[in-house]
């Protein structure tokens, strides 16, 4: 048992920036963290932990050891799950894994009903821009945005999303609305940098903004206010789409639409809480507008 607990103790440095930290999130005090991974330490004859004026960070060995205890520790939880009835019964820690600017304009709403129609679930949303190894990092579901790796994993495909080219009605009135991509470089361009590079049917696009944003959300307002083009994904500006603030342009020379997925490991085995989510988000995300362009 006491190994078991060593395990659980190491593998909550896996979601902290600290040891206190992770001290706190498992309810411990940091003496009795510290002696929980000297303990392992001995055990298994390597150092785990780099320690420095810094802080600390996993070594070599420790990162893979700790992959493996949040791998086990939660095929663990999820066994004590199905003996106590979980699988029938909505209850429990959900590691999700979402796109950080996909959740911000599309997911916090599913969110946060989600949590009111399962009130015994707690929602552990963590937050990135790469696609994750769901075994290895101890995670129940992700939303994916693009093409999939090959996988053993499930995935439901809720809608798809383009690169699109808006701007608003007033500053095409003013300026013209482009014909062919090579029209861009006379118009104002808002962009995340000075150079632009868009990719087109056909044609790529290098030309110099007009307005360089920090933000998606800074470019989308300035684009909205008439400030010039703006080319990002769907689904933060399918709002001002439909409202009729932003008028798309160019439809006929936009790529590829990607898919998006709902992503998760067991399948039919899954415990409720993972297939609650799965089924709420699949549901709420093929009806939402986001993915109703064509």
């Amino acid at each position: 048992m006491e190994r078991y607990r060593d395990m659980q103790l190491f593998a909550a440095l896996a979601e902290q920036p600290s040891l206190a930290s992770a001290a706190r999130s498992v309810h411990v005090s940091g003496p009795t963290l510290v002696r929980a991974i000297a303990r392992l330490e001995e055990r298994l004859r390597v150092p785990l932990l780099q320690r420095s004026t810094r802080g600390v960070r996993p070594t070599e060995a420790g990162s893979v050891y700790m992959a493996d205890c949040v791998r086990l520790l939660a095929a663990v939880e999820a066994a004590e799950a199905s003996a106590k009835g979980l699988h029938v019964q909505a209850q429990g820690n959900l590691q999700v894994f979402l796109p950080f600017l996909f959740s911000g304009y599309v997911m916090a709403p599913l969110l946060a009903s989600y949590m009111d129609r399962y009130p015994e679930v707690n929602l552990v949303a963590r937050y990135h821009d790469y696609y994750p190894n769901l075994h290895e990092e101890g995670l129940d579901v992700a939303i994916l945005v693009g093409e999939l790796p090959s996988s053993s994993l499930i995935a439901r495909t809720v809608g798809h999303v383009r690169h699109i080219l808006c701007a608003s009605p007033d500053y095409l009135a003013e300026h013209g609305a482009p014909q062919q991509p090579v029209d861009l470089k006379r118009h104002r361009l808002i962009a995340s940098a000075d150079e632009v590079y868009w990719d087109f049917q056909g044609y790529q696009l290098k030309a110099r903004a007009r307005l360089s944003c920090a933000t998606v959300q800074g470019a989308i307002n300035a684009a909205v206010h008439g400030a010039g083009l703006i080319r990002c994904f769907s689904y933060p500006v399918h709002g001002h789409l439909l409202s009729g603030q932003l008028v798309r342009v160019l439809p006929g020379y936009e790529r590829p639409p990607l898919p998006v997925h709902v992503v998760y490991r067991e399948g039919r085995n899954a415990p409720m809480r993972v297939r609650s989510f799965v089924d709420h988000c699949v549901t709420a995300l093929r009806e939402h507008p986001a993915f109703q362009l064509a």
